[in-house]
């Protein structure tokens, strides 16, 4: 039987989620029938990320690990972007088994891009960015609808949440979610969630991505969470601007693109981390759009 990591049970997602503090209590059961049905033995101790328990397995000879995702967790939809990028930057899906929301993934290291210094860190994420770059599939959510959803979104959130922040940002990123809203829908395949903590260091490749989400668009659409993640060890803003320079460089995008996306991604984590009560990262959003709005 696994334990379930304390820092696991004490994240916030679970502070207003019954139905998820439960599937914690029954993870260990989870874990040993999954283990039962793939024919797998535990071979470590559980790790986690935000969004489920890791347990290191073996079938065989070979290494893996299978991942166990909570209720609400769409793990279809992961799947299916795993099964669409087949390892080009990301890690490889070796089974799934949809109901049980569990999958057994090519082992990694523990070691995430987090531990790399940011000026390092961000050329590695704009190299994947760009290799993951295949054609995405039709039915792939695009980052325009994304920014033309922001039009109503935030308007309505600015006011509920007290105006957090000055009219002209607000209306700055409005002008700017129009004008992505507004471009042709670009077809290649994007990662919605790539920062440093979702890159592990592997064997096949040395940086793989896990836990993607599958987009089309723009490649820089979640830039601004590699920024706000880490934002901390930036004191200085030119720095950040430099950052910012070399992600658009290496992944081929537009700047004035790449520095848009900040704006949107920055403003909608703001109003949404207010909405839960978040106390950390709304500072660091509010230093982005200064900066960038």
């Amino acid at each position: 039987m696994i334990t379930v990591p304390l820092a696991f049970r004490e994240m916030p997602r679970w502070w207003h989620d019954a139905a998820g503090r439960e599937w914690l209590d029954r993870l260990p059961s989870l874990v040993a029938e999954q283990c039962r049905r793939w024919d797998l033995q535990v071979d470590g101790g559980p790790l986690h990320g935000s969004n489920a328990l890791v347990v290191p397995v073996r079938r065989g000879a070979e290494a893996a690990v299978l991942r166990l995702a909570p209720p609400g967790d769409d793990v279809s939809r992961e799947a299916e972007a795993l099964r669409w990028w087949d390892g080009r930057g990301t890690v490889r899906l070796l089974e799934a088994d949809v109901p049980a929301r569990a999958m057994l993934l090519e082992r990694l290291s523990a070691r995430s891009l987090q531990s790399v210094p940011l000026g390092e860190a961000v050329p590695i994420i704009a190299d994947l960015a760009a290799r993951m770059a295949v054609p995405a599939p039709p039915g792939a959510t695009s980052t325009a609808r994304i920014a033309a959803a922001h039009l109503e979104e935030f308007p309505r959130d600015w006011e509920r949440q007290g105006r957090p922040v000055p009219r002209r940002q607000l209306e700055t990123a409005l002008g700017l979610a129009a004008e992505l809203a507004a471009l042709p829908p670009g077809g290649d395949a994007v990662d919605g969630d790539l920062h440093c903590e979702q890159v592990l260091a592997g064997e096949r490749e040395p940086w793989l991505v896990v836990d993607p989400v599958l987009l089309r668009g723009d490649l820089e659409h979640d830039l601004a969470r590699v920024l706000w993640s880490r934002l901390d060890e930036v004191a200085d803003d030119a720095e950040l601007r430099r950052l910012v320079d070399v992600f658009a460089r290496r992944a081929g995008v537009p700047g004035e693109r790449a520095r848009a996306w900040i704006v949107l991604r920055s403003l909608s984590y703001l109003l949404w981390g207010l909405d839960q009560g978040l106390t950390r990262d709304p500072p660091k959003c509010r230093r982005l759009l200064d900066l960038f709005a």
